[in-house]
């Protein structure tokens, strides 16, 4: 049995880093024990992201290779990107297909929600399996091309142990992509 949890009180906020893409806040807190405590965590922007694992008829994953500033170096995953304002989770996995893949897709089945550092972070990330691929390309933000990379599905657990293939939010997605494809 699960025990009900209050939530901290939160006793004042404030802004104490700002940048062009960021803004982190201080919290004072004050839980239910009486210990006050102080938080940092990026200020909610209220947008959230879409990651897509796409799946060619032929059985290949399609990856793309980028620069990541965190790693300082190019790291292997699925297509990602931000929720735009007015658009719908489908609509902007289906957007981030064709601007960084060149595919559209018109099958995308939800596989999971996730948040990355729920002490840090509140931005959601919708995982999406994509299906019945068709050749469509966007113009995107990326400041140089992205390597298409084609992986084949059954040769998954190579690509889990590759050593460029890192990010949690690419490894869960394909994890829960894997589980969904094993059952049909």
């Amino acid at each position: 049995m699960t025990k009900k949890l209050t939530p901290p009180e939160i006793l004042d906020t404030k802004v104490v880093a700002k940048s062009r893409l960021f803004q982190i806040e201080s919290l004072e807190l004050r839980f239910s024990n009486g210990e006050e405590r102080t938080y940092e965590r990026m200020k909610p922007s209220g947008r959230n992201a879409v990651m897509i694992v796409p799946v060619t008829e032929n059985g290949d994953l399609l990856l793309v290779r980028e620069y990541a500033a965190g790693t300082e170096r190019y790291e292997l995953g699925f297509p990602k990107g931000l929720i735009d304002l007015g658009e719908t989770a489908l609509d902007a996995a289906n957007r981030e297909l064709k601007e960084e893949i060149g595919f559209g897709a018109n099958q995308l089945l939800p596989l999971k929600e996730v948040v990355l550092a729920p002490s840090y972070f509140s931005s959601k990330m919708t995982l999406f399996l994509a299906h019945d691929l068709y050749p469509e390309k966007l113009e995107g933000d990326e400041p140089e091309p992205l390597e298409l990379v084609r992986w084949p599905v059954n040769q998954a657990e190579a690509l889990l142990s590759h050593i460029d293939f890192g990010e949690a939010r690419s490894i869960t997605a394909l994890l829960l992509a894997l589980k969904h494809l094993s059952g049909q």
